[in-house]
């Protein structure tokens, strides 16, 4: 499967990193795509720059793996074109601005584009938004994605399973997006189990 995961700046950057170990485990082709405050994010967070793909396989000891990284401003990337769209894309995590350019129909960058490339070709588009508490700006613009075939996925993780540690609560967000994109995985234990 060919999947574009775009990092944004909300808080929450480990998850977009956890599932893309995970993708790229899966065997997955993964094309990245971060803004630039999702790289300070993501670098103040968990300390990982988002430059070099090869620094991201090996960081997960994956030299093999299927991974490009995309330039925000690259318009003219494959993603952001029908005629070449990806088999999915996720937004982990989606700032509050990335949702409502993409309601908005705003394709000024790559991740806004080829968001509006998947709910146009009718393809998986997953948005893992983070924000607390929601406006009603952002619940209308959240409803609009939603209507128009986007797939909300909060970052709300379960106690079920009895979380032990941090990672715990992040593989269960995870795993829900990896459910919603069919993609096996055991990193949380399902009820009933």
């Amino acid at each position: 499967m060919r999947i574009v995961l775009a990092i944004t700046g909300a808080s929450g950057a480990i998850y977009g990193l956890r599932l893309l170990e995970e993708l790229l485990q899966a065997g997955q082709r993964v094309t990245l795509v971060a803004s630039a405050s999702g790289r300070e994010v993501c670098r103040f967070e968990t300390g990982v720059a988002l430059d070099a793909a090869d620094d991201l396989k090996q960081r997960w000891g994956l030299p093999e793996a299927d991974l490009t990284l995309r330039g925000v401003d690259d318009l003219w990337a494959p993603e952001a074109s029908g005629s070449a769209a990806p088999d999915a894309m996720v937004i982990a995590p989606c700032s509050m601005g990335t949702v409502g350019r993409i309601a908005a129909g705003i394709s000024g960058t790559l991740i806004e584009r080829a968001a509006d490339v998947m709910l146009k070709e009718r393809r998986p588009l997953l948005l893992l938004p983070r924000e607390t508490p929601f406006s009603s700006i952002h619940l209308e613009n959240l409803l609009k994605l939603s209507q128009a075939g986007a797939r909300i996925v909060p970052a709300m993780p379960a106690f079920y399973q009895k979380p032990a540690t941090m990672e715990d609560l992040v593989d269960f967000v995870v795993g829900k997006l990896l459910d919603q994109l069919g993609i096996e995985h055991r990193l949380f234990r399902r009820w009933g189990n």
